[in-house]
């Protein structure tokens, strides 16, 4: 008997443990160009046709299903509610089953986000925290949503903006993850880079093949790190006619391909702006350059 009680309590503690036991941050999203994403991603799917939206959102919570997530999918047009029960249907195995055990759960976007033809920012975020809590409580390891923005085609547009920068806020620290889906056709050039600086990821799916979008940080950051690229060659000599300068040149034309002002390039070597035209203008002339684009050209094969 002894050993019996003694094995109860191990079994009791070991179950605490698996219950306490850290839940991994990483989360398999189901779409193949963003495979994986860590709590409080926010990201964003452009769609060319219904069944790029309807292929998209099975992906994706097929995965949360089998992460032990709780799914919310809040439905608004072109879908109706029962388009995109009979879909996951098709493509979940036992997706009635995960509905009738509360691991999924359809929502009418009109509902949802203007009830009494009314949008409440405070009163959708606070709705969000109850679910997340909620699932929490019911042993889920997260939450994992998706809405459409059929607000693209309303004069609700600067209202949901604002909510798409109030739920990147409030997924920071939280184990949820969201997913907002977006119509190519209906969106406009200028609600593209409103939909794109709003989220941490944003792709495309048009007729089932994939694109990843830049936000324009990314591309300022990544042409930043092509100049620093490109400027550490120049510094280590790595360029066609190298040997015609000096060491100052050397150090001044890296400068020049990182973008720097005179001024700028100054401060760094300790000369004066004067100075530093100077040994541009030498530069130039020993390059047979027009002006700084051809100078790029001729050292870097860039214009």
């Amino acid at each position: 008997m002894p050993r019996r009680k003694s094995s109860a309590r191990q079994k009791s503690k070991a179950g605490r443990r698996h219950l306490a036991a850290p839940r991994k941050s990483v989360r398999r999203t189901g779409l193949r160009v963003i495979s994986e994403a860590k709590w409080g991603a926010h990201f964003c799917v452009f769609y060319e046709t219904t069944q790029d939206l309807l292929d998209t959102c099975a992906a994706y919570f097929a995965a949360g299903l089998e992460g032990n997530e709780f799914c919310v999918w809040v439905v608004s047009k072109p879908l109706t509610e029962q388009q995109g029960r009979r879909a996951l249907r098709k493509s979940i195995p036992g997706f009635e089953r995960h509905v009738a055990e509360g691991r999924f759960e359809i929502l009418n976007g009109y509902d949802w986000y203007l009830n009494g033809n009314k949008f409440n920012l405070q009163r959708i975020t606070g709705r969000w925290i109850e679910k997340l809590e909620k699932a929490l409580a019911n042993g889920f390891n997260g939450m994992r949503v998706c809405g459409n923005a059929f607000w693209l085609e309303t004069d609700s547009w600067k209202d949901f903006r604002a909510y798409e920068e109030e739920i990147d806020r409030l997924l920071a620290g939280h184990q949820m993850i969201a997913l907002c889906t977006y119509s190519l056709r209906a969106a406009r050039a200028a609600d593209l880079i409103d939909v794109v600086r709003a989220h941490q990821f944003t792709v495309a799916r048009r007729n089932g093949e994939w694109e990843f979008l830049e936000t324009p940080e990314l591309k300022l950051a990544k042409r930043e790190i092509k100049r620093l690229n490109s400027s550490l060659a120049i510094l280590t000599g790595a360029f066609p006619g190298h040997n015609k300068l000096t060491r100052r040149e050397h150090m001044t034309l890296a400068h020049i391909v990182r973008g720097a002002s005179s001024k700028e390039t100054g401060r760094a070597l300790g000369i004066s702006p004067r100075t530093v035209e100077f040994h541009r203008k030498n530069i130039m002339q020993k390059f047979g350059a027009k002006n700084t684009a051809d100078l790029l050209y001729k050292v870097l094969g860039e214009r």
